[in-house]
């Protein structure tokens, strides 16, 4: 923070800075490990990307931001750690005008790795949520901005209902997304997602997964689909960058059943996985 490495408890940022007011900001979630990144282009192309859309200039170029991923990294006893940059807009005044917010935050800070269990991930049982929806067509869905509250909001109905993660669905009844990752699922053999015009988020890991399946001669359809589809599916995964590929075992109490094909498109991920982790 402001080019120092410091304990996550004395990293304190002023009240009138908009990320904490508005959500006038972004953020990219990254996998570690002994030193490298996962897919570091693409995170930084998006942050990059956003901060462009939103009009908020870059404090730094990548190559310092590179050696503020090394500093907060280095002397680390795992092998495994999730590296969080936070783009904020600054302090500004009052209100919710931008003028004025012309010293821009970038923070990094670095957390624990989810850990793996010995039997993999725990399939996800899904709630659509019904109580808020994505705007179809939004532009600030392709970016991952800090106004999360949507998601925060459907993540609560869902674990309040006995649910592990949301299902979201934009305006016209079209699924977009979980409330943390991408979605995607198998009809009569073939592999589906939502396309991002419906309001998904253009995940890494989602790239991920199309880069896996053509590695295996697969073709992906990007398709508008509600909820009941994906019900009636031959099954249906979600993609974290922290995590990956997780199945889901239930969508709104209905079972949903493991695809045949998903076992060669994890292998095929994880080959991915190994070939493009990249130094910091």
């Amino acid at each position: 923070m402001d080019g120092r490495v410091m304990p996550a408890a004395e990293a304190v940022i002023p009240v009138d800075d908009r990320s904490f007011l508005y959500g006038d900001g972004l953020f990219e979630s990254l996998p570690w490990h002994s030193g490298r990144l996962f897919r570091w282009r693409e995170h930084w192309d998006r942050l990059s990307e956003g901060a462009r859309f939103l009009g908020i200039r870059m404090p730094h170029d990548e190559a310092r931001v590179r050696a503020g991923i090394r500093a907060i990294t280095e002397g680390l006893d795992t092998p495994t750690a999730t590296v969080r940059l936070h783009l904020s807009r600054g302090s500004g005044l009052r209100g919710y005008s931008p003028r004025g917010a012309d010293a821009p935050r970038l923070i990094l800070t670095v957390h624990p790795a989810p850990a793996m269990p010995a039997g993999g991930w725990a399939a996800l049982r899904l709630k659509t949520c019904t109580t808020f929806a994505v705007a179809a067509g939004d532009p600030i869905a392709a970016h991952k901005s800090a106004n999360k509250l949507l998601n925060v909001l459907a993540r609560a109905e869902a674990e309040a209902a006995g649910f592990d993660e949301a299902l979201l669905v934009n305006t016209e009844g079209m699924v977009t997304e979980s409330s943390s990752g991408n979605v995607f699922w198998w009809e009569q053999g073939r592999l589906h997602t939502p396309p991002l015009s419906a309001g998904a988020l253009p995940g890494v890991t989602r790239g991920a997964i199309l880069d896996a399946a053509r590695d295996l001669g697969w073709q992906v359809t990007e398709t508008a689909a509600p909820p009941s589809r994906l019900a009636d599916s031959e099954g249906v995964f979600l993609t974290f960058s922290t995590r990956g590929l997780v199945p889901a075992s239930a969508l709104d109490s209905r079972p949903l059943p493991k695809a045949d094909g998903q076992a060669a498109l994890e292998r095929a991920f994880l080959d991915r996985c190994d070939r493009e982790w990249e130094p910091v």
